[in-house]
């Protein structure tokens, strides 16, 4: 299990990003991380990496994250951290080297039916095929937590929805996601847990199967939860041009 406990990260300028953020995050869990833009998604990730600074514990199983224990996490981010240089194939083959659990089958598959060239330099592929080599070398470490920060940049809704079948269907139980996207309604069926970010905080973290019982969507718990009024756009509509809408 990955533990955050009063989680809490300041950029320059007293820019509070996170603040007191308590989350569980245990095995075999798909889970959807929504929030509007700023409102601290890619940092609750990066925290968990030690990519930035932070205060309060982040831990997996009960000991903190270091050298020792990272491995068993993955982390596929929409600002390319690829080597831009190499190949998908020579990126495959520096995981290999470096991840002992790395799945080779799984990689081979994936880049198969994407059809990724493997023998480009990443530099030089279209931004969905780079976003596709970020998230299937997150897939193939060996990881058992894998954080995918909005992983279909670029991507078109027929890749998208591609991807969510195939994820589906090459996931162990014990293998865990943690999914930051904007695409609510489209990762409704795919996920298992909704958690809900605003201004740094945690507002909602909701089962999706509690939802159905309740005959509720996803996008509309989303809404309420964060007050969107429905008339916004009439309204602005109104200020800008003087006259009212119906």
């Amino acid at each position: 299990m990955v533990e955050l406990k009063n989680v809490g990260k300041r950029y320059s300028g007293s820019v509070e990003a996170l603040k007191d953020v308590n989350l569980s995050i245990g095995q075999g869990e798909i889970i959807g991380l929504f929030g509007e833009n700023g409102a601290g998604k890619t940092t609750l990730m990066k925290c968990v990496f030690g990519f930035v600074g932070h205060s309060g514990q982040i831990l997996l199983d009960g000991e903190p994250i270091t050298r020792k224990n990272i491995a068993r996490l993955a982390f596929g981010t929409c600002e390319f951290s690829f080597l831009p240089e190499m190949t998908a194939a020579e990126h495959a083959e520096f995981y290999e080297h470096h991840f002992p659990k790395f799945r080779k089958e799984r990689f081979r598959g994936l880049t198969e039916f994407f059809e990724l060239p493997l023998d480009r330099p990443v530099k030089t592929l279209s931004a969905g095929q780079k976003s596709q080599v970020e998230v299937i070398l997150a897939l193939c470490q060996g990881a058992e937590y894998i954080f995918l920060d909005e992983p279909f940049v670029g991507h078109d809704i027929f890749n998208r929805e591609d991807f969510y079948k195939v994820l589906l269907g090459i996931l162990e139980p014990t293998e865990t996601i943690v999914l930051s996207t904007h695409l609510i309604e489209e990762v409704e069926g795919f996920i298992d847990r909704a958690v809900m970010l605003r201004k740094g905080t945690v507002i909602g973290d909701v089962q999706i199967a509690d939802l159905e019982e309740n005959g509720e969507k996803l996008v509309d718990y989303v809404k309420k939860l964060y007050g969107y009024q429905a008339d916004r756009v009439s309204r602005s509509l109104e200020l800008i041009t003087g006259a009212k809408r119906e």
